[in-house]
């Protein structure tokens, strides 16, 4: 029996970065709308499903992301490809972990809005 292929292995690409890829132009549309200060991963999370295009980016994310059990793929996406894509942003700065923050599917992080 042949070995099914998993995420981040030699035969399949690694989809936490194709997924960065795909999301970060929706991420910096939002972080362009956002006013100077800081803000969890979670926060922005929720700011992120409230405006339909970019919601359907998130959405997307996790259908590519291809788990059959939602929550898995929720906790790659908040966990992994969204904080990376932040990490990655000349508008933000990380400012630490959010301690004491509820999220359910990540451990979530303070993040600073860089001056312009």
């Amino acid at each position: 029996m042949a070995a099914r292929p998993s995420h981040g292995d030699i035969v399949q690409p690694d989809k936490v970065d194709e997924l960065m890829d795909f999301m970060a132009p929706a991420i910096d549309n939002l972080l362009a709308r956002l006013e100077p200060g800081e803000f969890t991963t979670t926060e922005f999370i929720s700011f992120l499903v409230q405006i339909p295009e970019l919601q359907n980016v998130y959405e997307e994310a996790l259908r590519r992301w291809g788990e059959s059990d939602e929550r898995m793929s929720k906790m790659v996406i908040h966990g992994q490809v969204i904080p990376g894509v932040l990490r990655r942003s000349a508008l933000v700065e990380w400012a630490g972990y959010a301690h004491g923050e509820p999220d359910p599917y990540a451990v979530p992080a303070w993040w600073r809005l860089r001056e312009a």
